[in-house]
């Protein structure tokens, strides 16, 4: 039998080794066994994960564990065990919203923990330990409201407004937090071809007030602060 090494042994992270030329013209078991070993391992090199568009708005939201409720937005709220209780139900322009069994409850001003923390306590009545989860689905009730999320002051939906800028959300976010990385934060844009993520540097713009650092807004943006790490 004669091998012929490849002299790239690595294809995304994925090794590969090449054979031909086999005597009595039969691939021996072992070297096809290998072989299909290799062809899984080439086929797990590929992850569409990498070609997809950033986070859904709605994903976004869900990963704020801080992010308060505002009129408008669209909630899941899911009983655990209790489908007739669960459901999708918008926050009424009054701020609250209602579920079979409890009427007028406060969301907005609220995170999505404190809300179903409510919710359970209301639902004691009627249900055994009751299992509450609230999710935002989509703020604002559409995708035309800025949202901003993370390391600041109080994390929300704002409404859209011809000539808004990213210093003028940030006061009404009322700043950022003491450990937020400024200059990190991300603004992330919808498009015609999916997601872009551009850089902002908040820090620059509000500490030092540098209004190059300034951005004007567009209709669904989102802007994401990180945390500091030390």
């Amino acid at each position: 039998m004669r091998t012929q090494t490849c002299t790239k042994q690595e294809f995304c992270g994925c090794g590969a080794v090449c054979m031909s030329d086999f005597s009595g013209g039969r691939m021996p078991e072992f070297v096809r066994f290998g072989a299909l070993v290799a062809l899984l391992a080439l086929a797990a090199c590929v992850h569409p994960a990498d070609t997809a568009n950033p986070q859904s708005r709605a994903e976004l939201l869900s990963a704020v564990a801080d992010y308060v409720i505002s009129p408008g937005d669209q909630l899941n709220v899911f009983v655990w065990k209790n489908p007739e209780l669960s459901g999708n139900v918008p926050v009424r322009p009054d701020g609250r919203i209602s579920i079979p069994l409890v009427q007028d409850v406060q969301a907005a001003g609220k995170t999505s923990k404190q809300l179903a923390t409510d919710i359970k306590a209301a639902l004691l009545r009627y249900v055994k330990d009751p299992i509450v989860t609230v999710i935002v689905q989509t703020a604002g009730g559409g995708n035309d409201r800025i949202m901003v999320i993370g390391a600041v002051a109080q994390p929300h939906a704002i409404a859209y407004r011809a000539g808004l800028t990213v210093l003028d959300v940030m006061v009404e976010v009322g700043g950022l937090k003491e450990f937020a990385a400024g200059n990190r934060a991300k603004l992330i844009r919808r498009t015609d071809t999916g997601t872009n993520e551009m850089p902002l540097r908040l820090g620059d713009l509000l500490v030092d007030g540098d209004q190059s650092a300034n951005v004007t807004l567009q209709p669904g943006d989102v802007i994401r602060i990180p945390e500091r790490w030390f």
